[in-house]
């Protein structure tokens, strides 16, 4: 069985739901603070391709830097927002759970468990 992974944020309510969620469930997942171990450019797209999704969609707009970086200009590419990510993590939506060849961002918490339906 491929392990579990989460990108957490123990700070923030939606991240501690999910990983309360999964523990829940039995499982024991590896816990990565991306705050204080960010994830690398290539990290970041190989869960990109594994949620399915482009990186400006797990891309926090709220957040100062990313006013800051002028993020929000169409003209970027998915590398420059990629690398924005990972030399600013605070930018990556949370929590991300990573299971084998898939991943879900868990907002909702309940939106994780979809991962562990085939178990």
């Amino acid at each position: 069985m491929p392990k579990v992974v989460i990108w957490h944020n123990p700070r923030c309510s939606k991240s501690r739901a999910t990983l309360s969620l999964i523990e829940q469930h039995g499982l024991d997942p590896e816990i990565v603070e991306y705050l204080k171990t960010p994830p690398s450019a290539d990290d970041i797209k190989s869960v990109l391709k594994k949620l399915r999704m482009r990186p400006r969609d797990l891309m926090r707009k709220s957040e100062a830097v990313y006013k800051e970086l002028a993020l929000d200009n169409d003209k970027l590419t998915d590398d420059q927002l990629v690398k924005a990510m990972a030399e600013n993590p605070i930018l990556i939506e949370r929590p991300v759970v990573i299971f084998g060849a898939r991943a879900k961002l868990g907002r909702p918490p309940e939106d994780v468990l979809d991962l562990f339906t085939d178990m």
